[in-house]
């Protein structure tokens, strides 16, 4: 209903994913997400099933802006909404008029509402550097080589991670022959100097996405390099493709890690962004089940922990069970801040 309690939220949420967008960097999808606020009605079924969220459309929870955001940018990369394309990055940010008025067409499209349905899949391959720096401190102390085991792990891409290359504060690492190179703005000292080996890989995603090209249309369009990386990773992931399962986190979790530790190396659950859109029930069965397993293992992630304005890069490792907090960092891993004493 008009001024329902359910359309406030919808609209807070499109102001906060504004402010989010703002501060990270992209300017170009703040105003869109400013104008959807102000435009969205219930004139076309993308406007009112919106505006009747039945869930929680904030950017922590479903993410409904970044859907919606999503679509439009699917459709502007398609080349079947040249006005709106017209208005899109490189080109300056547009007047909120002349966007608002691009806009409105698009909106009444019946292949629009369908992007709602699913939550937005970045697999940001930026987070890979902070996730291989982890991987170099967890080498120091389990044996080699490893066995990953991903949680959200959308199309992959961050599992193929020793097949790109890094300069983590001036430590040259990974593949230095690989076409997607990642630098990230470090201060602090580099991680350790060391060799990553990795025997399998896999993961799991309660939707793997079938086309990894619909995840480009979820980057923000005014961040080119975001997209340079992603498309550089989806081309190697067409010949090195992990495997990825359909199904719930908790679940599959449990099942892998209820077989026998690995006769060689250890195991590496890890996770970037995902673990705070999980059910607080799916959350628990999932550490439950990492402190319960068996054989030396680790457990890297790159959350923003309740509580904290940050994000965090984390290391737990067995045996022992020691946690370590190794970074602050950016989301999509353009800063990082590396907090962890270098070897001695």
């Amino acid at each position: 209903m008009p001024g329902s309690a359910t359309e406030a939220a919808v609209r807070a949420a499109f102001a906060e994913q504004a402010g989010w967008c703002e501060t990270l960097g992209s300017p170009f999808t703040a105003r869109l997400c400013a104008i959807l606020r102000e435009t969205l009605d219930r004139t076309t079924e993308t406007g009112r099933r919106a505006l009747d969220w039945p869930g929680d459309p904030s950017s922590s929870a479903d993410a409904l802006a970044l859907r919606l955001c999503g679509g439009l940018h699917a459709l502007v990369r398609s080349g079947d909404v040249p006005a709106l394309a017209a208005l899109y990055p490189p080109r300056p940010i547009p007047d909120p008029d002349a966007l608002a008025a691009a806009l409105r067409p698009v909106l009444a499209r019946n292949d629009l509402a369908g992007w709602l349905d699913l939550p937005p899949q970045t697999n940001e391959v930026g987070r890979s550097a902070l996730l291989y720096a982890g991987l170099l401190v967890a080498a120091e102390a389990l044996p080699g080589p490893f066995h990953l085991l991903e949680l959200g792990a959308s199309a992959g891409l961050n599992l193929n991670l020793e097949r790109y290359g890094y300069d983590l504060g001036g430590l040259r690492a990974g593949d230095p022959a690989s076409p997607l190179q990642l630098r990230p703005e470090w201060t602090g000292d580099p991680p350790p100097h060391g060799t990553v080996r990795i025997a399998t890989r896999r993961g799991v995603d309660l939707d793997p996405p079938a086309d990894p090209q619909r995840l480009l249309a979820y980057i923000w369009a005014d961040q080119a390099e975001r997209l340079a990386q992603a498309e550089a990773a989806i081309r190697l992931l067409a010949a090195n493709r992990p495997a990825v399962d359909r199904g719930d986190a908790a679940d599959w979790i449990e099942m892998q890690l209820s077989s026998a530790p690995p006769e060689r190396g250890a195991r590496v659950i890890m996770h970037s962004i995902a673990y705070q859109y999980f059910p607080a029930a799916t959350q628990e069965r999932v550490t439950a089940a990492i402190e319960a397993a068996a054989g030396p293992r680790a457990w890297l992630r790159m959350e923003k922990c309740p509580g904290e304005e940050k994000f965090s890069l984390r290391l737990r490792l067995w045996p022992g069970g020691e946690d370590r907090l190794l970074a602050w960092t950016h989301p999509h891993g353009r800063q990082v801040s590396w907090l962890a004493a270098p070897a001695r």
